[in-house]
């Protein structure tokens, strides 16, 4: 199983960046798809989620108006539109998948977002 983050880089502050995570090798339509972050010295941070058919989506407070989650379930790929960007959305983006039914879960490696002038 491979989940593999694409789309990080470095934006100026009331930038865009899509976010783009590839997975193979697991049954797709069966996994809860997340978006976590993760800053230096700060606790790994749940950014979004949505559902297996991609119809229901939680995104965090500190971003909602600002990012979208959404699913390709024919690409078995997730994005996350991040739009206006603020120095505090800078982290590492990591991919997370988790079995609807629970016991199998996986991560990617992240990709990193900076934000900054």
């Amino acid at each position: 199983v491979q989940l593999v983050e694409s789309g990080g880089g470095l934006v100026q502050p009331g930038g865009s960046l899509r976010l783009a995570c590839a997975a193979s090798g697991l049954p797709f339509s069966a996994y809860v798809m997340s978006w976590y972050r993760q800053a230096p010295g700060k606790e790994r941070e749940l950014v979004a989620t949505i559902s297996r058919g991609g119809g229901s989506t939680n995104v965090a407070d500190s971003v909602k108006a600002r990012f979208t989650f959404s699913r390709d379930n024919l690409k078995n790929t997730v994005y996350l539109q991040m739009n206006s960007l603020k120095p505090e959305d800078t982290a590492v983006y990591l991919c997370y998948a988790r079995h609807f039914a629970g016991g199998m879960d996986y991560w990617g490696k992240g990709t990193q977002v900076t934000v900054s002038s």
